[in-house]
């Protein structure tokens, strides 16, 4: 088996779908759901935002600046060949660099979804 696709859920769609596709560089793909839901392909799968429904983002409320979002155990990985440059352009875009102790670099999303960013192999 492999990984063939990676959905978050978020609370403002449209702001999440802007950032999203500047992260990856390209438009999502038609899902017959817009508004609702986006999928972008690249060559390394596919990652998918969902709409939370109105009822239940109603019973939350996203930081600003975001925090991380500790209560999820999830984190994606981009791969760059520039990593710092990315931090800072995705900062750039609303997100939040973490400079981590062991060399690292994360980035919140404009919810707190943690992005760690690598060097592409």
């Amino acid at each position: 088996m492999r990984l063939a696709e990676t959905m978050l859920y978020v609370k403002d769609f449209d702001s999440m779908l802007a950032f999203y596709a500047a992260v990856v560089g390209t438009d999502p793909e038609p899902t017959g759901h817009p508004g609702e839901w986006a999928r972008f392909v690249t060559d390394g799968g596919a990652l998918s935002l969902h709409r939370i429904p109105d009822h239940v983002a109603a019973t939350f409320e996203i930081a600003t600046p975001p925090e991380p979002r500790d209560d999820t155990p999830i984190k994606l990985i981009f791969a760059s060949g520039e990593p710092p440059a990315d931090a800072e352009r995705l900062a750039a875009l609303g997100g939040t660099v973490i400079e981590r102790p062991w060399g690292g670099i994360d980035v919140l999303d404009p919810e707190g979804n943690v992005i760690a960013i690598v060097a592409a192999p």
